[in-house]
């Protein structure tokens, strides 16, 4: 895949598959704005890795859930980039609780980064893209949308609802050139695992009937097939990652 003179926005684009994404877009001519949340130590590492491509990356620091934040961020770009061509909403976190004993908070703090972050994201992404009739979204959703594991209702909802309003959006945007897909990434070997029991780990490698967790590269290859132009003709599709899950 060839990205040269692309502009291309990865969320939470610092750790994880996020990184594995950004990473993967630069080898192939992209520049890259990664959006972080907070961490100023994965970004700074992210840059420093890759200083062969250090002209570009750009680091930009925003709450994806913060509608003034978003709004600010999309400014910024428009003002310092000719253009914007691929967006990839990869901002996620976990609050994991079985449902009677989840706080309000937990419900909100995920819904809020996973779902209203994508919703805000895209919107801003949308009218950017609009104004050269092409633009690509790629929703890292989850094949957890899909399953509903125990005490991750939040994650759950907040991923069904990424399939969802990629639905709605790809029907609304279709005409403009532009394509809304979703990633489903099943268990893949990244931080986000991390703070599992590692017996709950190896049961979850069990399940999958490939016997092992997926690599985030794995991951990326698909989302930069999702973001080419290559795959023009497919949108508001959701494609598994999960080792046959």
């Amino acid at each position: 895949m060839d990205f040269s003179n692309q502009t291309v926005i990865v969320t939470g684009g610092t750790r994880g598959i996020g990184r594995a994404i950004s990473e993967a877009f630069l080898k192939s001519g992209a520049r890259v704005i990664a959006v972080y949340a907070g961490n100023e130590e994965a970004a700074q590492k992210l840059k420093t890795e890759n200083a062969e491509y250090a002209e570009n990356i750009f680091l930009k620091k925003c709450d994806v859930a913060d509608e003034a934040q978003v709004e600010a961020l999309f400014k910024d770009i428009g003002e310092n980039f000719s253009s914007v061509e691929v967006l990839v909403n990869n901002s996620g976190i976990r609050r994991d609780q079985v449902t009677a004993m989840m706080s309000i908070k937990e419900w909100n703090d995920v819904l809020s980064t996973n779902l209203t972050g994508t919703f805000l994201m895209s919107k801003f992404a949308v009218l950017e893209f609009m104004k050269n009739r092409y633009g690509r979204i790629i929703n890292m959703s989850s094949i957890g949308g899909q399953l509903g594991l125990p005490g991750q209702a939040n994650y759950a909802a907040s991923k069904a609802g990424q399939v969802a309003l990629s639905k709605t959006l790809s029907k609304e945007v279709a005409k403009r050139g532009i394509t809304v897909n979703n990633v489903l990434p099943g268990f893949i070997d990244t931080e986000l695992l991390n703070d599992l029991p590692e017996e709950q780990k190896k049961e979850y490698s069990r399940q999958v009937p490939m016997k092992r967790f997926g690599k985030p590269s794995e991951v990326a290859s698909a989302v930069l097939f999702l973001a080419s132009k290559e795959a023009s003709y497919i949108t508001g599709a959701s494609l598994e990652i999960s080792g046959g899950l």
